[in-house]
């Protein structure tokens, strides 16, 4: 019998919060059954494995992202979106150092909730991106610059990899002017 209040998204609960404690390295399924007060084995009644927990973590923390940007791009469009979507991008990013850390880079298979989480966060971007008269593989191409830039800014911000002493939210906004400068002009609406 499955202890009560358990259930796979108390699981993945319990595993953010090991997460935003300690770090995604420290999430076993021992140290998860350990906040829970179960021994380990009744976690598989909620969860298959290991990987199995990583990729519901993954999938929450895409759907958190996915959540906030789309809060944040309601009623807006062309650049103001797109400084947006980069803004709530790398926020959420450097405030969840381990929460992000936990998200999955790599392209989910078919078929699960990372999946679908993932395609989420691709729409969010690809409707922001219409008001450039992006579409297709050009909205693709767009996505994935617009990824790696916020990506590869707020890895490194995280780890410190900013030294020098030059305000960084003055760099990121050249970062965004750049972006915004190779991006065909938005239709006026």
């Amino acid at each position: 019998m499955a202890r009560a209040g358990l259930s796979p998204d108390a699981v993945v609960d319990i595993a953010l919060r090991i997460i935003d404690e300690e770090g995604p390295a420290a999430v076993t399924l021992a140290a998860v059954a350990g906040r829970a007060g179960v021994a380990t084995p009744s976690l598989y009644k909620h969860v298959r494995n290991l990987a199995e927990l990583n990729d519901l973590v993954s999938a929450r923390v895409m759907n958190e992202l996915a959540d906030r940007l789309r809060e944040a791009l309601l009623g807006r469009s062309g650049d103001q979106a797109l400084r947006a979507f980069m803004h709530i991008y790398r926020d959420y990013a450097v405030a969840n150092p381990g929460r992000y850390a936990a998200m999955s880079q790599a392209a989910p298979p078919e078929g699960g909730d990372q999946a679908k989480a993932a395609r989420a966060l691709v729409g969010i971007v690809v409707g922001a991106l219409r008001a450039y008269g992006l579409e297709g593989a050009d909205a693709i191409h767009a996505t994935r610059c617009l990824r790696a830039a916020a990506h590869g800014f707020a890895v490194l911000e995280t780890a410190g990899g900013f030294g020098l002493p030059v305000d960084l939210d003055d760099t990121y906004a050249l970062l965004l002017n750049m972006i915004t400068a190779g991006l065909p002009k938005p239709a006026p609406n």
